[in-house]
């Protein structure tokens, strides 16, 4: 890919060409790169504004006034870019998203924020129609809580216009599937089928009969008839399409790392090896307490070191409960809007400590998907235990969304330097129908991003993309706002945790960096560090909030090259 390339004009150059001959402190080499005539946000504590950046190479050698940034300039080799006082800031750190899943999601029906259960139905009826007969028909993003009687959707919607397909939609928390007659009939699905460990298949309270909604582990039990299945091969070129569109769309947000969820080292290996690859990837894997695939993870990370700046081996991540959504978060309490239940765990609480035992004892740093209140305790003390056999040390571990937490066990993810790994826009999604499920009281503990830090624990920001988007100014206005994104009236949910945007946007670059062990390289805009950054075309720090949403990246810049710009 060749990088977008902005250029100075001509009478401008020499303008530089005399100031460059002057008396300057910097005699060294002239940078490849100056970003100029910036309002720099650095996120450096000990440099915190600045005027301008200039890169040599991958690295940021100098965070300075726009004065001071013309030694540094040669006109017949240094690129400039005049920022027009515009904002610039480090480049955007997703610590937790879904990036295959994301790019698939952009190839897939897509039903975010539907209100009309008859628009999904008319959506899935014309691909059905576009596929032909027998052909798996895919969507995700829906969200029962959006359509007017809240009420989960079934079967028979789906059968009316999509009868002869295989129809699988994922709702917007990736935990509950909505399937067809087709499905639950080729899965062998029938009022007779158990319940899985760990999951649900949602039954007809007259009947027994399945409505078509399957939760948590029993997503598993679906079954696609291969001949509606594309082959190995095919799979394989619309994963590496996956790929594709979703680097692109980074590059669009000024996304410029990220850590995935969960594996597909080789493809990414692949857009590097073509000079493709436009963000640096930490991929995690799954958490295991055999020996034989610990060693295997053990190579793994030898292969991809935590010292590269492009692929790295990462985090291994489990599960301990659901989503607050499809009502399967592990809670101490049952549930408000439905007292038979307070959540589905995925594992015991012994293999959960046993798993987390093992890894930490080989110095894997561990992520555990933890919503619910009771599904956070469990994984601290998982945590707790294995410094107690295995000794302390800079562990890391996080803890994916901590999204319900106790007034108890709040300060112990600072005591025990456990990482809340976070995603803001989950806040104003759940908001709708938080306190219906687990009552106002328990939403105290609810996306607490402000009494973490108070209380010393490690942020860090991401979007848990494609359940929400991938999009950074959507995250950065729920931080600031707790408000839905229609820009609802008042101080928002629970205003004492709102974030000011400079907080927010140092979880989303340092904070994220921190949670991946490369705070020292990445985060800041610092002498030194890697030349990520982002030129924005509105002043996140003086837009008022409700304007937020509509900021725009126009330029994306990685290891000092222009990977986006975007046309005006």
């Amino acid at each position: 890919m060749k990088p977008f390339r902005t250029f100075l004009p001509a009478a401008a150059a020499a303008v530089l060409t005399v100031l460059a001959g002057c008396s300057r402190p910097y005699d060294g080499p002239a940078a490849d790169l100056v970003v100029r005539n910036a309002a720099v946000v650095t996120i450096d504590k000990d440099n915190p504004r600045a005027g301008a950046v200039a890169v040599i190479g991958e690295t940021i050698v100098a965070v300075t006034s726009d004065k001071r940034i013309a030694g540094y300039i040669d006109p017949e080799k240094t690129k400039v870019i005049d920022a027009g006082g515009r904002l610039v800031i480090p480049g955007f750190n997703d610590a937790h998203l879904h990036f295959l899943s994301g790019g698939r999601s952009l190839m897939n029906l897509d039903f975010r924020y539907m209100t009309d259960i008859k628009k999904i139905q008319s959506m899935v009826k014309q691909r059905a129609a576009e596929a032909g007969p027998g052909v798996l028909i895919q969507g995700r993003a829906w969200d029962h809580e959006l359509f007017p009687d809240k009420q989960w959707p079934t079967k028979e919607i789906l059968d009316a216009v999509a009868p002869d397909n295989p129809v699988v939609l994922s709702r917007t928390d990736g935990h509950s599937v909505w399937v067809n007659s087709y499905v639950l009939n080729a899965s062998g699905i029938t009022r007779h089928t158990p319940d899985p460990p760990g999951g649900t298949i949602v039954r007809d309270p007259a009947t027994g009969e399945p409505t078509g909604i399957l939760k948590e582990a029993a997503e598993g039990l679906v079954k696609i008839p291969r001949s509606a299945l594309t082959s190995g091969e095919r799979q394989r070129d619309l994963n590496r399409l996956a790929f594709e569109k979703g680097f692109e769309a980074a590059r669009r947000l000024g996304v410029t790392s990220f850590q995935h969820l969960n594996g597909n080292q080789d493809i990414i290996q692949e857009f590097k090896d073509e000079g493709r690859l436009t963000a640096r990837v930490t991929f995690n894997l799954w958490l295991t307490d055999d020996p034989v695939r610990l060693r295997e993870y053990d190579e793994l990370r030898t292969q991809y070191p935590a010292s590269d700046n492009w692929i790295r081996a990462g985090y291994l991540k489990a599960f301990i409960d659901g989503t607050l959504g499809s009502g399967t978060a592990l809670m101490f309490e049952p549930f408000s809007d439905d007292p038979s239940t307070s959540g589905l765990p995925q594992m015991s609480y012994e293999e959960l400590e046993r798993q987390v035992v093992a890894a930490d004892g080989m110095g894997f740093q561990i992520g555990i998907h933890a919503i619910g209140s009771k599904g956070n305790h469990w994984i601290l003390n998982a945590y707790e235990k294995a410094a107690e056999v295995n000794g302390t040390r800079d562990s890391r571990h996080r803890s994916e969304h901590a999204q319900i937490l106790t007034d108890e066990d709040i300060p112990r993810f600072g005591e025990l330097g456990v990482i809340a790994s976070m995603q803001p826009t989950h806040c104003i999604t759940d908001k709708r129908f938080a306190e219906k499920r687990i009552g106002l009281e328990r939403c105290r503990g609810a996306y607490a991003w402000q009494r973490l830090l108070e209380s010393g624990a490690h942020v860090a920001f991401g979007t848990d993309w494609p359940v929400e988007p991938l999009d950074p100014m959507e995250g950065l206005y729920a931080a600031v706002t707790r408000k839905d994104r229609e820009g609802e009236e008042g101080d928002g949910w629970f205003p004492d945790q709102r974030l000011s945007m400079e907080k927010a946007i140092e979880l989303y670059t340092l904070g994220s960096a921190y949670a991946e062990f490369t705070e020292d390289r990445k985060g800041m805009l610092r002498k030194g560090y890697l030349a990520d950054m982002v030129i924005l075309d509105q002043n996140l720090l003086t837009v008022p909030p409700e304007k937020i949403m509509d900021t725009r990246v126009d330029i994306t810049i990685v290891g000092g090259e222009i990977v986006y710009e975007r046309s005006r």
